[in-house]
């Protein structure tokens, strides 16, 4: 692979990376936030904030890891970050609370490790 689309890939991944860990931040904050000062709910809860959010993280992933995978042919990358897109799907169908905080968690948990893993096979 030419370095150019490799530095592509590269920086989409570390855009997934930095977009999961965003995701997690704005679950704990909407957490402490809503039930400690009773704001922003309406926003931070919002079900169209968390459909934008897995639209943005399902393009991210489809772009870097799907081209890693063509690329260096490794499953598991792959398989870790869409097996988080699905829990991170399944969120959206639950009603707001500690369920749907979990599933979020641990899908963008593991968007994160598929897109590590996907830096790493990166040459």
């Amino acid at each position: 692979m030419d370095a150019p689309h490799s530095s592509i890939r590269g920086r989409l991944d570390r855009a997934g990376i930095m977009l999961s860990g965003l995701c997690i931040v704005h679950c704990i904050a909407s957490i402490v936030v809503v039930s400690a000062l009773g704001i922003g709910a309406e926003f931070l809860l919002s079900p169209a904030f968390h459909r934008v959010g897995l639209a943005v993280a399902l393009v991210i992933a489809a772009i870097a890891i799907g081209w890693g995978a063509l690329t260096h042919r490794r499953r598991v990358p792959f398989v870790t970050a869409m097996t988080g897109l699905t829990f991170m799907g399944g969120a959206l169908a639950m009603p707001h609370g500690a369920g749907e905080v979990i599933l979020t968690v641990i899908g963008v948990v593991l968007v994160s490790i598929g897109h590590l893993l996907n830096l790493r096979r990166a040459d």
